[in-house]
């Protein structure tokens, strides 16, 4: 991994592109709720160090995970299924955007093209920008089974780059784990992340609490002003 290296947030990137879950939206309660319940059912706690290994990654790679852990090798297919089943349960009851998310995507979406690259499944992606209020917003989506290697891999990264006709290097990626991250950083884009597990101490471009931070409001008006300068 890349030593932390704080950077300034790029005054003029080509394009933005943005995670979903446990970033843009609510959605981490659901797969922590869907999550805790699988742990339970094979008689082990679930806590930070157990979210921790499950954080930011696929349905299959999460379920591969727990079945190590439960020391179950072969159940990965089963313990997939029923933690989507979960997580889709949990997202029917709603989603809400995270604090500063849909000002942000605004504010980003009128200065530079933008995208969301997922690690969710497009079933639970839409849902999610659905419940949020956040679907309109967003022309370009993609998510995990629509690309060979997901995140940790860099190929959502790439795609989403491709898509927006902008550079990964001239590009901005917000995210919130490890995972995604990995997949930014390997891609070549500014990582700025805002952490789902407080104290997770992830590689980063930029740090952040919150997306409701005055430091990114002004960012992004400050996107919006230089290209009305270009246009002008």
């Amino acid at each position: 991994m890349h030593p932390t290296r704080p950077r300034p947030l790029p005054t003029a990137p080509q394009a933005v592109v943005f995670d979903c879950d446990g970033l843009l939206v609510d959605t981490e309660r659901c797969w922590t709720v869907a999550e805790r319940a699988l742990f339970a059912a094979h008689g082990h706690p679930f806590g930070p160090a157990q979210k921790a290994l499950l954080i930011g990654r696929t349905v299959e790679a999460a379920a591969a995970a727990m079945a190590e852990y439960f020391g179950r090798p072969g159940a990965g297919p089963e313990l997939a299924a029923e933690l989507l089943d979960g997580v889709r349960g949990e997202l029917a009851r709603g989603a809400a955007a995270l604090p500063g998310a849909a000002e942000l995507v605004r504010a980003c979406r009128a200065a530079v093209p933008i995208a969301v690259a997922s690690n969710s499944p497009r079933e639970l992606l839409d849902t999610a920008l659905e419940s949020a209020g956040l679907a309109s917003c967003f022309t370009h989506s993609f998510a995990a089974d629509e690309v060979r290697s997901p995140k940790p891999a860099p190929d959502l990264y790439r795609r989403a780059c491709e898509a927006l006709g902008a550079a990964p290097e001239h590009c901005v990626a917000f995210e919130d784990s490890a995972t995604g991250v990995s997949a930014a950083r390997t891609a070549g884009l500014y990582v700025a992340v805002v952490p789902s597990l407080p104290g997770a101490g992830l590689d980063h471009d930029w740090l952040g609490a919150t997306l409701d931070t005055p430091e990114l409001s002004a960012w992004a008006a400050g996107l919006g002003r230089a290209t009305a300068r270009r246009t002008a």
